[in-house]
């Protein structure tokens, strides 16, 4: 498994009556592999994965694979709050044909670090699939520390890090203390190219899912040492950026799907659609990204 790249977090869509839209789904899939994405991440936040049913899961999950044809890798998000179900669809994952797991802590139960250290050893034991660890502290409450990955450096398997602390600085720590032993991958839009000086290795992005190219074509530019050529992309790009650090980032990151024509606003419930100020605020900064949008 090479997780050396930009990962989309791919949005799931929905047609207006809340069942799963496939052909808009593919199409968005077609845009990115088009860009020169590096793998494809199913059923994280942005998948709503959290109000699919298991049939869907397994439809989307098995649909891609199929899809993509081994183009590139094809990872499934597993956030269960029982480690039985986590088991299930890292075992799942296998069978459907799925390249790796990302995993989040236990959801739901603030468990310590003792439990989520036997949580992800649990997982990872029980498959050879290569294993992200999804580390995002601000928005699931739990933080994987430097000393509780020292203990899960015994799964060979773990073998990549979605950075989400939001401490640039951790990077240089984990490095620091590990070296190359765990391949460190940006999950904060906002930072990604922050990040990616310092040494991460790759991108687990959000506002790719609307604008592949720029987000692909600044990871490039940053791996080859073209800096300033980054910095002027990146500069456009974080009125954008921002749409993914706030909780209704479904919402937004769909709405510039919509717009860039390459999604659907449709979300599913207990998430509605954006509404007056605060939609018309949300189209404007949209509108003006793709307005003054960079030639690539």
């Amino acid at each position: 498994m090479n997780w050396k790249g930009v990962f989309p977090a791919v949005t799931t869509k929905f047609h207006k009556d809340g069942s799963l839209d496939m052909d808009l789904f593919f199409k968005n899939i077609d845009f990115q592999l088009e860009a020169g994405v590096h793998g494809i991440i199913l059923g994280g936040t942005l998948g709503e994965s959290s109000v699919l049913s298991q049939e869907e899961k397994i439809t989307l999950t098995k649909e891609t694979v199929d899809y993509v044809a081994g183009k590139v890798p094809v990872i499934l998000n597993i956030a269960e709050g029982a480690t039985q179900d986590a088991l299930f669809w890292a075992a799942k994952a296998k069978e459907l044909g799925a390249s790796g797991l990302m995993i989040l802590p236990p959801m739901r139960y603030a468990a310590d670090a003792r439990e989520v250290v036997a949580y992800f050893k649990a997982v990872a034991n029980s498959t050879d699939l290569p294993i992200m660890i999804y580390n995002n502290p601000i928005d699931y409450k739990t933080l994987v520390t430097i000393d509780m990955f020292a203990e899960l450096s015994e799964c060979s398997n773990i073998q990549a890090i979605k950075e989400s602390t939001r401490d640039i600085s951790n990077v240089t720590r984990m490095i620091n203390r590990f070296g190359d032993r765990y391949q460190l991958l940006c999950g904060v839009d906002t930072l990604a190219m922050e990040e990616l000086l310092m040494g991460a290795v790759g991108w687990v992005a959000g506002l790719v899912c609307a604008f592949p190219k720029e987000t692909v074509t600044i990871f490039n530019l940053v791996n080859e040492g073209k800096i300033e050529e980054a910095r002027k992309i990146y500069r456009w790009f974080l009125p954008l950026l921002e749409l993914d650090i706030h909780p209704k980032l479904v919402q937004y990151i769909k709405l510039a799907e919509y717009h860039c024509g390459i999604g659907s606003e449709y979300v599913r419930a207990p998430r509605l659609t954006l509404i007056g100020e605060e939609r018309e605020r949300i189209e404007k900064i949209i509108k003006e990204g793709i307005s003054n949008r960079p030639s690539i």
